[in-house]
């Protein structure tokens, strides 16, 4: 896969994906319940700007983590899906 900001291939299982959102995750305050959070990923999933099934195309960021940020929107260009 390609990083959104740069043109090199590389290889993250989710397994470091999964665990760099939760220590990252650590470091917030202002997160959204588990309710919400789960509605926000099921409308990601369904996105077609979804890339390799974590991340968001149009900011680069881990749908996972975004998602749980309650000052966060999703980036969608026409406008938040959630």
């Amino acid at each position: 896969m390609s990083c959104k900001g740069c043109s090199r291939s590389i290889i993250v299982s989710d397994a470091s994906i999964q665990s760099l959102i939760e220590e990252q995750l650590q470091l917030e305050i202002d997160l959204v319940d588990d309710v919400t959070y789960g509605k926000r990923l099921e409308i990601c999933s369904k996105c077609p700007s979804l890339l390799f099934g974590h991340t968001c195309g149009h900011c680069g960021c881990f749908v996972q983590f975004r998602a749980k940020l309650s000052y966060k929107n999703c980036p969608y260009p026409e406008g938040s899906k959630w």
